[in-house]
């Protein structure tokens, strides 16, 4: 059977949507004015795979003006044709951020770097919070070579050492009087077992910990500016994680993927109980997860130069040319939750082309367990006596 007839006789029977309206002309009608199949042409077949990989195998980078995309699709009631509309939000829809001060973690590389750039583009006031100030440096060069008029600056910050994060606090509250974006970005993924300075397993430490500490100790420069954002980026593997209350430093069994998966699940009970507690003290403030889906940078490549893995290494990068869409993309959903209108506090953005792990951003869902407020309370509780950090603003009682 030709590749054309077999989609004709899906479309036919209902088993395969078409891309649009001509494609499904076809298929309904395959036969020509004397009842005869008319043979598939090199061009009807060339036409489809172009459809076919415009679905599913574009975008790899983030384009710089907004796209429209309808299709036809057979609805379920009535099996008519209806056209649908997707609006593809982009770098170019995000709003004049003049005056607002923006906080990146992570921002000298990566996804971080592209939230950078676009902030930058737009007018804010970007702090790029990073572990080496010489990469940091370099970021800051490489986006004023882009935006001349770019107003950025590296700020040191490790957050694998609390007193790193202390002491960046309290250098931003003494340069900055209002806060109106925490960009929670920065983390380590499925790396050999590591301690943070303070003791704890380094993935839960730094991708958690450190922010749930950063957060705190910023959130009275958040409380004072209207509608500020928190945004704290995920990943889509917190859907394997759970949190081990009895072992959350990894000391009598330690796996670097349970461990990453562990720290994200983390990352998103503590931007939604933040949520909570932010509208329980009527803080004009929202928090907001987010995760990138699979996104090309170096964050696959620390693991295996930690474990001296060429293998490993060439794996990821195969992995990242055939399968990963760009930074630049994986940096959408961050910068929509960010600056996007309609944002509410609590949900969670992320793409929402094929598998959820590349394409456009829009608001999706995150994890049953990731919604357990049972466990997001006991997991802030363990987090102040770790850090020995409570959100003083947030000291109303929540409701039972």
């Amino acid at each position: 059977m030709f590749v054309s007839d077999a989609v004709a006789q899906g479309v036919r029977r209902g088993r395969v949507r078409c891309l649009d309206r001509e494609t499904h002309e076809r298929a309904r009608k395959p036969r020509n004015a004397k009842g005869v199949r008319a043979r598939p042409s090199f061009a009807a077949f060339g036409h489809f795979a172009s459809l076919v990989f415009q679905r599913f195998c574009s975008p790899r980078s983030a384009p710089t003006r907004s796209r429209l995309s309808s299709k036809s699709r057979k609805s379920w009631s009535g099996g008519r044709n209806t056209r649908m509309t997707i609006i593809k939000w982009i770098v170019s829809d995000i709003p004049d951020q003049h005056g607002k001060c923006v906080i990146i973690t992570g921002a000298n590389s990566g996804i971080g770097y592209q939230a950078a750039l676009a902030m930058a583009g737009k007018g804010a006031e970007v702090v790029l919070a990073v572990r080496n100030l010489e990469k940091g440096g370099q970021a800051v060069a490489k986006i004023c070579r882009a935006h001349p008029d770019a107003r950025i600056e590296p700020m040191l910050l490790d957050l694998a050492d609390l007193s790193s994060v202390h002491r960046f606090a309290e250098t931003l509250a003494q340069r900055h009087s209002t806060l109106a974006m925490l960009i929670n970005n920065a983390g380590v993924m499925g790396i050999p077992y590591r301690q943070t300075v303070d003791g704890f397993e380094m993935q839960f430490g730094t991708n958690h910990l450190g922010h749930y500490a950063l957060t705190g100790l910023l959130l009275p420069l958040l409380a004072a500016t209207p509608q500020a954002r928190v945004v704290t980026v995920s990943s889509m593997m917190h859907r394997f994680g759970s949190i081990n209350f009895d072992d959350l430093n990894g000391a009598k069994k330690y796996n670097p993927w349970v461990a990453y998966s562990q720290s994200k699940l983390a990352n998103l009970l503590f931007a939604y109980e933040l949520q909570r507690r932010l509208a329980n003290a009527d803080i004009n403030a929202i928090s907001v997860g987010c995760h990138p889906g699979y996104a090309a940078t170096n964050l696959q490549f620390v693991a295996a130069q930690m474990n001296h893995s060429r293998l490993q290494e060439l794996q990821n990068r195969v992995a990242n040319t055939l399968f990963a869409q760009s930074a630049a993309m994986g940096a959408l959903p961050t910068l929509y939750a960010a600056t996007a209108s309609g944002i509410t506090g609590g949900q969670f953005i992320g793409p929402l082309g094929l598998g959820k792990m590349r394409g456009y951003p829009g608001v999706d869902r995150s994890s049953a367990r990731s919604y357990d407020i049972v466990t997001a309370r006991k997991l802030w509780s363990v987090s102040e006596e770790l850090t020995g950090i409570r959100y003083d603003g947030l000291a109303k009682s929540m409701p039972s």
